[in-house]
C-alpha cells in the first residue's frame, strides 16, 4: 500500500495532474479526489494509469471519511479554511500550494502547524526553490548601486497578481538586504514622473496566452545587467515537486516547513 492521499483542486489543472502523476509513481493510494460544491465534474470518474494497472478515482465534493496521511491543495483560497479545518481534525499532513492567501489565512495556517506537519510554498518546482535561494545572496553581493527588477510571466487564465513565486523573490531579496516587505515593492509604473526610486524593487506581472510560469530577476547598473531567470516547461515540475514534498512530510513532527527543507538547501 501507498501513501493515503488526498487530492483537492482535483479537477482544476494542477490538481488533474497531480492525480495522474501520483497513480504512475505507485507510491499513492488515492483516496480522494475533492472539488468545490457544485462544480459541473462533481461524479466525473477519472481513469488513472498506475504502476499496478488502471484505477477509477471520482472526483467528489466532501472530504473523505477514510483515514489519510498527507492532503495536497493546490485549489482557491477560499477552499483554504475548510481544508485546513479537514486536516486537523483527522490529523493529515497537507502541503500546499496556494497563492492569493489573505493575511488571516495565512496565521490560520501558521497556528495549524502547532498540530500537523505542513509545508505551504509559492513555487513547488525544485528549480525554482533554488533560485528562491539565489536572488537574496546575489543582491547582497552585488550591492545598492544594482537596480532590482522582478518579471513574472503566466498564462491568461491566473487570477492573482503578481504571482506568489514573484513575491517570494522579492520577499527573499528585502530579507537579505535589509529592505522593509513589501514597502519597498513598485508595483508597475506609469505616468510622466515615473522614475525608479533608489532602494525599490520593480514588479511586473505578464498575462499572456498558455505560458506556464517564467520568473526573471534583473540586476542592472551603469555598464552591465545581470539576470536570473527560471522558466517553466510544464506544470509536471510543480506536480513533481509536491509529490516529493507530500512523501517527505509525511511522519514529520507537526511544524510549518518549506521546500528548501525537503531539498535540503541551507539558507
Amino acid at each position: 500500500m501507498g501513501i493515503k492521499l488526498v487530492v483537492i483542486g482535483a479537477a482544476g489543472r494542477m490538481g488533474r495532474r497531480i492525480l495522474s502523476l501520483a497513480a504512475e509513481t505507485g507510491q499513492f493510494d488515492i483516496i480522494a479526489a475533492v472539488e468545490r460544491p457544485g462544480h459541473p465534474d462533481i461524479g466525473k470518474v477519472y481513469s488513472l494509469e498506475s504502476a499496478s494497472g488502471p484505477i477509477d478515482v471520482a472526483l467528489t465534493e466532501t472530504y473523505p471519511a477514510a483515514a489519510a496521511e498527507v492532503a495536497i491543495d493546490f485549489s482557491q483560497p477560499e477552499a483554504v479554511d475548510e481544508t485546513i479545518d479537514y486536516c486537523l481534525k483527522n490529523n493529515v499532513a497537507l502541503v500546499s500550494g496556494i497563492t492569493g492567501l489573505s493575511e488571516p489565512q495565512r496565521d490560520k495556517m501558521k497556528a495549524a502547524s502547532d498540530q500537523i506537519p505542513l509545508i505551504y510554498g509559492t513555487n513547488m518546482s525544485v528549480g525554482m526553490n533554488v533560485l528562491f535561494a539565489l536572488v537574496g545572496k546575489a543582491a547582497s553581493m552585488l550591492g545598492d548601486e544594482y537596480d532590482i527588477e522582478i518579471v513574472e510571466q503566466h498564462h491568461r487564465f491566473k487570477k492573482d497578481a503578481p504571482s506568489g513565486s514573484a513575491l517570494t523573490l522579492a520577499e527573499n531579496i528585502c530579507n537579505a538586504t535589509g529592505r522593509d516587505f513589501p514597502e519597498a515593492v513598485t508595483n508597475g509604473r506609469c505616468g510622466k514622473d515615473a522614475l525608479r526610486q533608489k532602494g525599490t524593487i520593480g514588479m511586473h506581472a505578464v498575462r499572456a496566452g498558455d505560458i506556464t510560469g517564467v520568473h526573471s530577476v534583473i540586476f542592472g547598473t551603469l555598464g552591465e545587467t545581470v539576470t536570473l531567470n527560471h522558466t517553466a516547461n510544464s506544470r509536471d515540475t510543480f506536480v513533481r515537486g509536491a509529490l516529493r514534498a507530500a512523501k517527505w512530510l509525511v511522519g514529520k513532527k507537526p511544524a510549518t516547513y518549506s521546500m528548501a527543507d525537503v531539498l535540503g538547501i541551507k539558507s
